[in-house]
């Protein structure tokens, strides 16, 4: 699709600065996006991980909020498994406000077994329980009562445990906006469809120019389903696309590799690997597979080095800025994707930005 917006995808990923300046660092580049005019600012969030040092994604986007004035807002995403719907509903009603109606909801369910069971949940249940997790923020922020019954959440809680009494929810918090933008964070074909159907957009952590076709059907799928919350033209799709700018494309390309080599070889186990599935999907069963055993193997610098160039240009733009002009209007443009999730320093966001725009 010809026109696409742009914006700031990040991890916080630990450095070698103190943990405050860090976080300085990356509120000066968020007003540098600002300024520049950038789209959005989508937060991973991540837990006892060197690729996330803000486990907590609304206060740093409350912060984010403070020093801008324009760009778009979100975690990318909140893992529903982790919170308590009802106490998330509270704490997304508050961002909104305090970002003066700029947060764009970003939800999932978490692809590392790791980071879930840090907190005692089996990924085993973590399905279930966003399902349901999600259908009691989806009802609680866009209904005044809310009930629900499930076997992990009930509203009111009529349990063993208590008294009985539990009546439907009445909130006194609500989002600044009626119409609070929600996207899923989603790879599998089932998810991507689900997102085409509840949501007003998809997250895909990696998107690849080359499934273009098969992302489409199963959006497809999705739309066509009774209810389903927007159609084809009103849905967003935002994806992390890295940009490195460098005349030499093996150069760039190692920056790229580093955190594809970590997502492929050590978010999760071997037998629970969303992300390495994802790549398997993509043609790179073989490569997946000795990287994870590298990585595994504690050689992780080894493991890093073993994912293939094709593979990094399959879902970044790396090279000269020729190079990437020419990648942009050749094949990403030509996808469902509607806005660039781009990362960088604030010299190369300008120079990024002037790209995407064409």
């Amino acid at each position: 699709m010809a026109q696409v917006t742009f914006g700031l995808f990040d991890w916080i990923d630990r450095g070698k600065a103190p943990l405050y300046q860090l976080y300085e660092e990356r509120l000066q580049l968020l007003e540098a996006a600002d300024a520049a005019g950038f789209f959005g600012y989508h937060l991973a969030e991540h837990h006892d991980s060197p690729l996330g040092m803000a486990p907590s994604p609304a206060l740093f986007l409350t912060a984010a909020a403070q020093r801008t004035r324009r760009i778009r807002l979100g975690p990318l995403v909140y893992l529903l498994p982790l919170y308590h719907p009802l106490r998330l509903i509270e704490e997304v009603c508050m961002l909104d406000h305090l970002s003066g109606g700029r947060l764009d909801l970003g939800v999932g369910r978490g692809v590392s077994p790791y980071e879930l069971g840090y907190f005692g949940v089996d990924a085993a249940d973590s399905r279930a329980i966003f399902n349901e997790a999600l259908a009691v923020l989806v009802a609680g922020l866009t209904h005044t009562r809310l009930t629900f019954e499930g076997e992990h959440y009930q509203v009111p809680n009529l349990g063993p445990a208590t008294m009985g009494l539990g009546k439907p929810l009445k909130s006194i918090t609500h989002p600044r906006r009626a119409d609070l933008p929600i996207f899923l964070g989603a790879e599998g074909p089932k998810n991507v469809a689900m997102a085409a159907e509840i949501a007003d957009g998809w997250l895909p952590i990696f998107l690849s120019p080359e499934l273009d076709e098969h992302y489409r059907e199963c959006l497809a799928e999705g739309f066509a389903r009774p209810g389903a919350r927007r159609t084809a033209d009103e849905f967003e799709v935002a994806s992390v696309v890295s940009v490195v700018i460098d005349d030499d494309v093996e150069k760039a390309a190692d920056i790229v590799r580093q955190s594809l080599g970590f997502y492929i070889g050590g978010m999760g186990a071997r037998e629970v690997n969303f992300h390495a599935n994802l790549f398997a999907r993509m043609g790179y069963g073989d490569e997946v597979e000795e990287i994870q055993d590298l990585f595994l193997a504690g050689r992780k610098d080894e493991a890093i080095k073993r994912v293939p160039l094709q593979l990094v240009e399959d879902v970044a733009l790396v090279g000269p800025e020729d190079k990437i002009r020419e990648e942009l209007d050749g094949k990403w443009r030509k996808t469902a994707l509607t806005t660039m999730l781009v990362s960088g320093s604030p010299p190369d966001l300008r120079k990024i930005a002037d790209l995407v725009r064409g």
